[in-house]
């Protein structure tokens, strides 16, 4: 195995363009590294990015955007207090993932390439309207969250490219989001579904909204028709019962040892209503 630590991005993109054999990158390392001691994976070549400027700071954009590091874990996230303010449905979603142990490594970026349609972290960043920086070998370009990954354990990332920061848009007035799942245990398991509901106010209606769903198909959907099921209302029981048949129908689960199909689907229902209902709260100004 052929270990790097390359100091830019546009040198581990060199790096990665390079290898002829199987590659990992490094940054957190709560997957690539357990995948190693397992005997799943034995990369050929690893790039370790955590020596990279910046990799580990969260950033105010001049917008009022936030800039985030690949190699900021999800303790880090869950303790910054402006992030959380503007972003709280990511920040619980991240902080979700794994024991309070993975959480001083586990990252947002390794969880979104890790590609798990049941990734925690992910259905708030598809909400948020998150995009990531890339740097390959022709430069760096800007991709939504949504268009990453290509179903588990897949990316649409191109050869020799590599994640280089996480880019969550300004909150704006009168916003809100949240994010739930459901496990059959009380801490640490995967989602048999997830859901998360990011929405703006117009005085008591719902200007815009973004609706994902987690681990009801090979990646995480964005549904357009439940968004569409809230925007205009105040979120009344009319609304939500649309918003629920919309979340219903928009997911295209599968039965296994965790959950059957119809299950899946109830709980895509439950979770969106939930999660519009802690979302709108939040962008009223009311509880955390």
């Amino acid at each position: 195995m052929r270990y790097h630590r390359p100091t830019s991005f546009a040198d581990a993109a060199k790096i990665a363009a390079s290898s002829t054999g199987t590659l990992r990158f490094l940054a957190g390392g709560t997957d690539v590294l357990v995948q190693m001691r397992a005997g799943m994976v034995q990369p050929d070549d690893l790039i370790d990015l955590k020596h990279i400027p910046q990799v580990d700071q969260i950033l105010q954009t001049p917008d009022g955007g936030w800039r985030i590091g690949i190699a900021v874990p999800g303790i880090v996230l869950g303790e910054h207090t402006g992030l959380t303010r503007d972003w709280p449905g990511v920040v619980e979603g991240m902080n979700l993932v794994g024991s309070t142990q993975v959480q001083g490594r586990a990252t947002l970026v390794g969880n979104l390439c890790n590609g798990s349609p049941a990734a925690d972290s992910v259905p708030g960043m598809i909400a948020a309207g998150a995009r990531v920086e890339v740097t390959g070998p022709n430069g760096t370009r800007e991709i939504a969250v949504q268009d990453i990954p290509a179903g588990p354990g897949r990316t649409h990332l191109a050869k020799g490219e590599v994640v280089s920061a996480i880019l969550l848009p300004p909150r704006g007035k009168n916003g809100g989001d949240a994010y739930l799942r459901f496990i059959p245990r009380t801490e640490m398991d995967i989602a048999v579904v997830g859901c998360a509901v990011n929405l703006t106010l117009d005085g008591d209606r719902i200007a815009t909204a973004r609706v994902a769903l987690g681990a009801v198909a090979p990646t995480v959907i964005l549904s357009d028709a439940a968004a569409q099921a809230i925007i205009g209302t105040t979120l009344d029981e009319a609304a939500l019962a649309a918003l629920t048949k919309a979340a219903e129908a928009s997911a295209k689960p599968i039965s296994d040892k965790r959950g059957t199909a119809e299950f899946r689907t109830e709980l895509a229902g439950v979770l969106a209503r939930r999660a519009a209902k802690i979302a709108y709260d939040r962008a009223k100004g009311h509880g955390k």
